[in-house]
């Protein structure tokens, strides 16, 4: 039997086993880890966590996969830094260095609007205030969400309304983001779909607690898996169509507007949850998916 290739993935601090201050949901890294290790070795792949603050000797590696990098967000520049660092010794990182900086801002938001694909309507300030979220709900006709340009999880994020504004003055000290309460979030859900390589793998769909509309499973979310109306699953497609660059992996998370057509909320190519457990085969593309890219 050929040795198997050893590939490092990219870990937060706190995910490892052994940290101190281990996240409440490390256990859904547990999941994909096992999964993403099962589905590996039928392609000649072994997978090893590994913080991504650490010193390692990254050339004795195959190839690096960025995917579980929680905890990037507040070192963003520094995280890079460390990708750039990895591919200048030759060792293939996907998602690419490139594709992951074009990520990391969620201003490429604005990119793919331009190209067509429709997103949920939004304002960019560069130090938002309290004037910045009373002109986005007089234009957005709404309740609005301030949330960092830069960051993942709903950290940080707040929904204003009418009966709670932020007294004058600046309120967040990182650019940000102001979109507009979707209904359809709290309503029909928020959409994953999940690709590898351009390859459909399956999708979920993501409910709020009732009360909120964060549908993230630290703040009561529930996910479960769907089989996506044609016409959805191919509203997620045309977003991937429009890269100039084809990720190894993706996940695109839409919401419907009100108009009926899904609106892009984010494209998920630096760190996405894949929801291995509810696509387990998931682990057996992104293993056979990587081994044709590294045969190249």
């Amino acid at each position: 039997m050929p040795e198997l290739r050893e590939i490092a993935l990219l870990t937060a601090a706190n995910l490892v086993s052994d940290a101190p201050d281990r996240r409440s949901d490390a256990h859904l890294f547990d999941a994909q880890l096992q999964i993403l290790h099962d589905g590996f070795a039928p392609a000649g792949l072994t997978l090893t966590p590994v913080r991504w603050m650490d010193t390692h000797a990254w050339n004795r590696f195959a190839a690096v996969l960025v995917n579980c990098a929680w905890d990037y967000q507040d070192n963003h520049e520094t995280f890079l830094t460390t990708l750039d660092r990895i591919a200048a010794l030759g060792v293939p990182v996907f998602n690419a260095p490139a594709t992951v900086r074009w990520n990391i801002r969620k201003t490429y938001l604005r990119e793919l609007e331009a190209k067509g694909v429709p997103i949920i309507p939004t304002l960019w300030p560069e130090a938002p205030t309290a004037a910045d979220i009373t002109t986005a709900m007089e234009q957005f006709g709404s309740d609005v969400i301030l949330k960092r340009q830069v960051g993942g999880g709903a950290r940080a994020q707040v929904r204003y309304t009418p009966d709670n504004l932020p007294a004058p003055g600046p309120i967040m000290d990182r650019p940000g983001m102001i979109q507009p309460m979707i209904s359809a979030i709290a309503t029909e859900g928020e959409f994953s779909f999940l690709f590898i390589d351009g390859v459909f793998s399956h999708c979920v769909l993501k409910r709020p607690k009732s009360g909120d509309y964060r549908i993230q499973a630290a703040y009561g979310g529930a996910s479960q898996a769907i089989d996506p109306a044609p016409a959805d699953r191919a509203a997620a497609r045309r977003v991937l169509d429009v890269l100039d660059v084809k990720p190894l992996y993706a996940r695109v998370d839409m919401v419907r507007g009100a108009d009926d057509r899904l609106l892009l909320m984010e494209l998920e190519v630096l760190e996405p949850y894949l929801f291995p457990e509810d696509g387990p085969q998931i682990g057996e593309l992104l293993g056979r998916a990587l081994a044709r890219r590294l045969a190249r």
